[in-house]
């Protein structure tokens, strides 16, 4: 008689506390090595944010010069690599009337409705002092191109990237990457995963979403001096489009780099999923400051 039993899906991975050992104690230099993505470690941070906004303004350049859009998923956090594009926009005569920006997420009141963009923590504020207001007025994007992803229509910002894209992606998605794992607002959902039985296909496919702040997230908010201003909820596009991007891009300090880097992709940590990515050595390179210091 044949047994009867359920086939399990394996969510979570967990590495023996030798290996874990390992990787965290692994020299920065020796990451590339061992990473499925490209791995590239500077000394201090200034260098990383250049790297990133050189990075960002050759694909525009490049783009100019063949007559296309660029597609470009932009973070709040990190933010100093935006004045240095914008610089070297400026210099170079770098036009950006032909780009397309959207940003990976915004904060919510507790009534679940976007802050002020006067609010100081405001992502669209952010966007405008850092970005969009340091660019020649001839050479700024247009504000219809500039994209926010809606808590009223979460499904907008989704449908307009794979409308300009034909489905195929953005150019780059940059980003930051958060202390535990996480890329824009999608952290590891434990939660999520017991009780709506998330599978890692499923959680990979996330569309944008709004969301309660994972409490961890909020602690960090304590050190800041307006952490009493930290809203509650936030917006965020979901994993499909982040993952989709062809290029991605992604600057970090600290330990989570290796994790990043190296450890298993798992739903414990969303941003090793990057490394799943198609030709990730080729398509994904991950920025890495030895000291986070400006």
């Amino acid at each position: 008689m044949t047994e009867k039993r359920f086939k399990g899906i394996v969510s979570t991975v967990t590495l023996t506390r030798e290996d874990m050992t390992r990787l965290l104690e692994m020299p920065l230099e020796e990451m590339d090595a061992w990473s499925p993505v490209n791995v590239q470690v500077y000394d201090t941070w200034p260098p990383v944010m250049e790297a990133m906004a050189r990075i960002m303004v050759d694909q525009i350049i490049a783009n100019n010069a063949q007559n296309k859009i660029t597609t470009l998923i932009l973070p709040v956090g990190p933010v100093e690599q935006y004045p240095i594009a914008a610089e070297i926009s400026n210099r170079e005569r770098v036009s950006w009337k032909n780009v397309w920006t959207f940003n990976m997420d915004e904060y919510l009141d507790w009534e679940g409705r976007p802050i002020p963009e006067d609010h100081p923590m405001s992502f669209h504020g952010a966007m405008n002092r850092y970005l969009f207001d340091l660019l020649d007025e001839e050479l700024r994007i247009p504000e219809g191109q500039r994209w926010f992803p809606d808590p009223f229509d979460p499904d907008a910002i989704d449908a307009k990237i794979d409308e300009l894209t034909n489905g195929e992606g953005v150019d780059i998605c940059f980003g930051g990457i958060g202390e535990h794992g996480h890329i824009a607002f999608n952290e590891s959902p434990d939660l999520m995963a017991h009780y709506a039985h998330l599978t890692p296909d499923e959680f990979k496919n996330s569309k944008t979403r709004v969301l309660p702040l994972n409490p961890e997230t909020l602690v960090r908010a304590l050190r800041h001096p307006l952490y009493t201003l930290c809203p509650p909820m936030a917006v965020t596009l979901g994993m499909r489009v982040l993952l989709g991007g062809k290029r991605i891009v992604l600057s970090t300090a600290g330990v989570i780099a290796k994790i990043a880097a190296m450890h298993p992709p798992s739903m414990d940590y969303p941003v090793t999923y990057i490394q799943e990515h198609a030709n990730a050595k080729e398509t994904v390179t991950l920025l890495v400051g030895q000291q986070r210091t400006r």
